[in-house]
């Protein structure tokens, strides 16, 4: 993706590049090695791919793709060549083939949130700990490629967002590990269950929806439903391993920057507020709390002052996170309070185009954020950490540094093509 020029106004460089948004059509279905194809097709490098898979297994596997059609339509097939059969791995060995290899940390972070859904769901239908989990075809080389390449693949095309229609999961019954299972597979009503996503059969007679497809989808998404709206700019197609009479196996993905709504409006998120209530917690405690919340994913952690049953003063603590770091945030709330339980509700996000600039305070460069409605400058607003690295540095107060950070600010949003400053 490119990156946006600068404004050219001294003292300040140009903003990061644009978020980008990801679509994905999977009315055919969804499994790793299609996500993988589409998005190698949408641009995303496959040199990066596949260094990240050799870091995890080193020489075992190579990635290669190859041209294919589906139902009339061209797409592209990711292919996985092992030098092993594959091995029956529990989520302990792939755990810690994940956590020794030399990743992007968002890629080593997704991966394994991927990886530890599919542990959870596949320990619930076999009713064993989710540790000591087999996976079987999960384990196998192309499989741990699949979610790998797919995680390195979105980091490379830097995707800051993900939305997909519901899968379709197709019926029948499908030979696997365990013998003939019925179609659904069971992880993959599990996975679902466990997210509360959609889902349908999708009219198809047929194993349309893997496990692995189906785990990588929910930690990628952020919401459901029909393309939003984007500039588009650019599309693909991954293809499954059968070309099917009754309709394409493919599953496509379309790259865009998110743009207003019909109305103008900002497109709407769905994101997940966790809420607990606590009475017996050390204060002291709280901001640490807050703390881990965010680095878990949350976008935003806060504290409400209430009074409970029997006059107890208390706090609600309320976490707000995007689907894909729900159950980390969940886990976050209940290790690092005494809470027994969380409430959760599902919100609507309407969030202002943001970017991010620097300005230059007597050499010391200093990160501003600029949100945006219909494309005008209305807040802009200096990183408080980087505010007060610059005081200490230049021997200032901080109350003046942030004066002076606000002030370069505004300057660069209102010269910024010619846009005037809050009119």
């Amino acid at each position: 993706m490119n990156t946006p020029g600068g404004s050219g106004r001294s003292g300040a460089a140009a903003p990061g590049p644009p978020a980008l948004a990801a679509w994905f059509d999977c009315s055919a279905g969804v499994a790793g090695d299609m996500l993988l194809g589409a998005l190698l097709e949408a641009g995303a490098p496959l040199d990066a791919v596949r260094r990240a898979v050799d870091a995890v297994v080193p020489g075992a596997v190579r990635v290669r793709v190859e041209r294919v059609v589906r139902g009339g339509l061209s797409a592209t097939k990711a292919h996985v060549d092992t030098e092993e059969s594959p091995a029956h791995r529990t989520w302990r060995d792939i755990r810690a083939l994940l956590t020794d290899a030399v990743l992007p940390e968002p890629v080593r972070e997704r991966s394994l949130a991927v990886f530890a859904r599919l542990a959870r769901a596949e320990a619930a239908v076999h009713a064993m700990p989710a540790e000591d989990v087999h996976f079987h075809e999960v384990g196998a080389l192309d499989a741990i490629a699949d979610v790998v390449g797919v995680c390195a693949a979105v980091d490379a095309l830097r995707i800051t967002s993900v939305t997909a229609t519901p899968p379709a999961l197709g019926s029948g019954r499908v030979r696997a590990a365990h013998g003939h299972l019925p179609v659904p597979a069971p992880a993959v009503l599990r996975l679902l269950a466990d997210a509360g996503a959609p889902a349908s059969s999708g009219g198809l007679d047929f194993e349309a929806a893997t496990p692995t497809g189906v785990a990588l989808l929910l930690s990628l998404c952020d919401g459901w439903g029909a393309l939003p709206p984007l500039r588009l700019l650019a599309a693909g197609s991954g293809a499954g391993t059968r070309d099917l009479p009754a309709v394409p196996n493919v599953v496509r993905v379309v790259l865009g920057t998110p743009t207003a709504g019909p109305a103008g409006a900002a497109v709407p998120a769905q994101e997940v507020v966790v809420s607990a209530n606590v009475d017996d917690l050390d204060p002291r405690v709280w901001p640490h709390v807050l703390t881990r919340l965010l680095q878990a994913g949350a976008a935003d952690a806060w504290l409400t002052p209430i009074l409970m049953k029997k006059g107890r003063p208390a706090h609600t603590l309320s976490a707000l996170c995007a689907p894909p770091v729900l159950e980390a945030v969940r886990e976050t709330i209940t290790a690092e309070t005494s809470t027994i339980g969380t409430r959760e509700h599902r919100v609507e996000k309407h969030a202002l185009e943001r970017e991010f600039t620097d300005v230059d305070l007597d050499g010391v460069r200093v990160r501003v954020k600029v949100a945006r409605h219909r494309g005008r400058a209305v807040n802009v607003q200096p990183e408080y950490e980087d505010v007060a690295g610059a005081a200490d540095r230049l021997g200032i107060p901080v109350k003046t540094a942030l004066a002076r950070s606000v002030a370069a600010a505004e300057a660069v949003a209102g010269e910024e093509r010619g846009e005037p400053w809050r009119t």
